[in-house]
C-alpha cells in the first residue's frame, strides 16, 4: 500500500490523500483538525449517499476539544474503487489500512445513519485499536432477532431497501427507475436544522451521486446482507445516538442495539429527526473525549 501526494483544501484546511492499495484499488480518504500528540483521532464514517470528507459543522467543537478528523469515501463512492459485494466489516480494513498509513495506532469512530453499523464494525473488530465508538441514527442488523426492522420506516425507504434484499440487479434496476425524493423523510426539525449549519449534508450528498448509483447500491446491499460481525461481542463502549422522531431509521433500531450490546449507552432524543439528532453531536464528541 502506500499513499498518494496529498492536496490541500485550503478553504477548509483539509488535507486529501489517494491510498493505493496492493490490488489496484484506491481509497480516497480526508484528514483535517489537529495533528499534535495530544489529539484525538476521530474516524467519520458516512451515510448514504455521502462522500466521507468529515462533518464541517464539528470542526469548531473538534478544535476546541483537539480532535483529529478523519474520514474516507466508502468504495463506490468518487475517489474510491467500486468493490461490488462488500460488507460492513470491511469497513474495519479500510479504517486501519488508513491509520497505518498515517501512523495513528488509536483512534475513535463516528457513524451518522449508514454510517452507524460501519462505525459498530471498527468497534467489534479492531478492539485494540478503537477506543470508543458513536452511532448516531444509525441501523440494526437485518436479521435482529425480536426487531420488526421496517416498522416506523418511511414507504419509501422500505421500498429502496426491499430492492436491495431482491439483489444487485433488482437495486440497480430500481435506482435507474429515478425513484421520486420523498420530502416527508424529513421532520420539520430535519428541514430546520438542513437549513442550517447541516445544509453542509448537501456538499457530500451531491459528489457522492453525481458518478452515479454505484456507492448507494452497494450500501443497501450490504445493510442487508450478514455484516459479517456481532454487534453483541462489541467490548469498547458505544455511544447510540436516535431521535425518537426519525422516519428513515426507526428508534427500535438503537434501543435493540442498546438492549442487545453490552457496552452500549443510549441517548434518547424523542423530539428529533433523522438530522436534527445531530445537533446532540457536540455533546457526542465530548463523550468520545472522556473515553480517548
Amino acid at each position: 500500500m502506500q499513499a498518494a501526494p496529498r492536496r490541500i483544501d485550503k478553504e477548509k484546511a483539509m488535507l486529501e490523500a489517494d491510498l493505493k492499495l496492493d490490488n489496484g484499488h484506491t481509497l480516497h480518504y480526508y484528514d483535517q483538525g489537529a495533528r499534535d500528540s495530544d489529539a484525538l483521532a476521530v474516524f467519520w464514517l458516512h451515510g448514504t449517499p455521502n462522500i466521507g470528507r468529515p462533518p464541517e459543522p464539528l470542526f469548531a467543537e473538534g478544535a476546541r476539544l483537539g480532535i483529529r478528523w478523519l474520514g474516507y469515501d466508502r468504495p463506490g463512492y468518487s475517489g474510491s474503487t467500486r468493490r461490488p459485494g462488500r460488507d460492513i466489516a470491511s469497513a474495519a480494513t479500510d479504517v486501519a489500512r488508513i491509520a497505518d498509513v498515517l501512523g495513528i495506532e488509536r483512534f475513535a469512530v463516528m457513524g451518522h445513519s449508514g454510517g452507524g453499523p460501519h462505525a459498530l464494525a471498527c468497534a467489534a473488530l479492531l478492539p485494540d485499536r478503537v477506543e470508543a465508538a458513536v452511532s448516531g441514527a444509525g441501523l440494526a442488523p437485518y436479521n435482529a432477532a425480536g426487531l420488526d426492522w421496517f416498522a416506523g420506516m418511511r414507504p419509501s425507504g422500505v421500498a429502496g431497501l426491499r430492492a436491495a434484499l431482491a439483489g444487485q440487479d433488482a437495486k440497480a434496476a430500481y435506482e435507474a427507475a429515478k425513484p421520486e425524493f420523498d420530502r416527508e423523510m424529513f421532520t420539520g426539525a430535519d428541514w430546520a436544522a438542513l437549513a442550517g449549519p447541516w445544509g453542509w449534508f448537501e456538499s457530500v450528498v451531491q459528489p457522492a451521486i453525481v458518478a452515479g448509483p454505484d456507492g448507494l447500491i452497494d450500501d443497501d446491499i450490504a445493510y442487508v446482507t450478514p455484516w459479517g460481525f456481532d454487534c453483541t461481542a462489541i467490548t469498547r463502549p458505544v455511544l447510540l445516538l436516535h431521535g425518537g422522531a426519525d422516519r428513515l431509521v426507526p428508534h427500535s433500531h438503537s434501543a435493540w442495539l442498546a438492549r442487545r450490546c453490552p457496552t452500549a449507552e443510549l441517548w434518547d432524543q424523542p423530539d428529533d429527526g433523522h438530522i436534527s439528532v445531530l445537533s446532540n453531536a457536540p455533546r457526542a464528541l465530548e463523550w468520545l473525549r472522556r473515553q480517548g
